[in-house]
Order: structure tokens, then C-alpha cells, then sequence
């Protein structure tokens, strides 16, 4: 078993508070082992261990066995000489992170991929990501659950919005539908988007 002390803290969604070190191990695994050898696959199975750091009340009179943790494993067929505990799991993270974007991706432009042409293709992928990269950080100017929120979430409630542009007295004026939902969230998008420029 290896400590491991991560560069950026780990958000623990379950104690609302960040990680900054957990234990990690591994113990010799192999995958498949109901099927035929030709199917089985040797591996190592690497599991995180993070303290808990709001654990539950036990009754009156009763102790716990062991201490409480939040246990994650996952399984890899990289040799320990190559990749150590500690560094396997740095990996699976950022793995799993790439792999969350990855999949929002191909939920949206992507899904129209490929076009038969390089040159179109690459192009629409930039598109894409500059789309994301530009979705993303209103989910989070909105706040509430827009922060975590995936853009098609975003872009089905924030920004494919029906509304009449109007003006009068030389100003412009957005007419929004009435009992929206998320209007709350659309204005404090909008007013953090378009603050008004400070006053020297």
C-alpha cells in the first residue's frame, strides 16, 4: 500500500469537502476468470482508499471494526515495473476525466462525425471544442446545478431559449417566456456575461 498526495485537491462529493491524499494498493487479479483461458486476462486490480471524513454516528455501546473509508477500484494490465500503484492511479484519473469530455462530445457535434472529408472533419472538431470550452465555463457562471451540468443540459435550458428581441427609447429589450425555470439561472449567466463596465 502507497500514500498518494495529489497535485489538485479531490472533490469527495459525499462530504462536500476536497482530498488531498488517500492510500492506494493493488493485489495480482484476473479478469474473466468464469471463461475459457483463452478469454481470461491477467491484470492488477488497484483500489483507492479515501478517509471519510463525516462518518456516520454508531449506536450508543457500539464501536466500529474498522475505520471508515471510500473505496475505488479499477482494474489494468500495465506491469507494476512500468506504471506503480501510485502512478496508475494519477493515470486512471485523468483517464476518467478525458473520458467524461470525450463522452459529452459525442453526444453533441461530434455525433455528426465523420463527413468522408479530413479537412471538413477537422474543422467541425474545432468548432466543437471551442463550442465546449465555451458552454462549460456558462454552466458554471449560471451556478446552482449548471456547474456541473453536461453542455446539452446547458444548451437545452440556458441557450436555446425562445425569445423576441424588441426596442424602444433607443434601448433593446429580450422578451423571455413566463414561468421558466431556470430564469434565475439565465440571469445571473446574463449579468455576470454583460456586467456593466466598472466606474472609475
Amino acid at each position: 500500500m502507497g500514500k498518494i498526495q495529489y497535485t489538485n485537491a479531490v472533490f469527495d462529493e459525499d462530504t462536500n469537502t476536497w482530498i488531498s491524499d488517500a492510500e492506494v494498493a493493488e493485489v495480482p487479479f484476473r479478469a474473466f476468470s468464469s471463461r475459457r483461458k483463452a478469454e481470461r486476462v491477467a491484470g492488477w486490480l488497484v483500489v483507492r482508499r479515501i478517509p471519510e471524513l463525516n462518518p456516520k454516528k454508531e449506536p450508543t455501546g457500539q464501536q466500529r471494526l474498522l475505520d471508515q473509508h471510500h473505496n475505488h477500484a479499477f482494474f489494468t494490465t500495465v506491469d507494476t515495473i512500468i506504471l506503480d500503484t501510485v502512478t496508475a492511479d494519477q493515470t486512471h484519473r485523468r483517464h476518467a476525466i478525458i473520458e467524461q469530455v470525450n463522452a459529452d462530445l459525442k453526444d453533441s457535434a461530434l455525433a455528426h462525425l465523420p463527413s468522408g472529408k479530413f479537412a471538413a472533419n477537422s474543422a467541425w472538431l474545432v468548432c466543437a471544442v471551442m463550442a465546449y470550452n465555451l458552454t462549460c465555463p456558462a454552466g458554471i457562471l449560471a451556478e446552482g446545478g449548471f456547474v456541473k451540468a453536461r453542455t446539452a443540459t446547458i444548451r437545452r435550458k440556458l441557450i436555446h431559449v425562445p425569445a423576441r428581441i424588441a426596442s424602444s427609447a433607443r434601448k433593446i429589450r429580450l422578451h423571455l417566456p413566463q414561468s421558466w425555470p431556470w430564469q434565475d439561472a439565465w440571469e445571473t449567466l446574463f449579468i455576470s456575461a454583460h456586467a456593466p463596465p466598472a466606474t472609475a
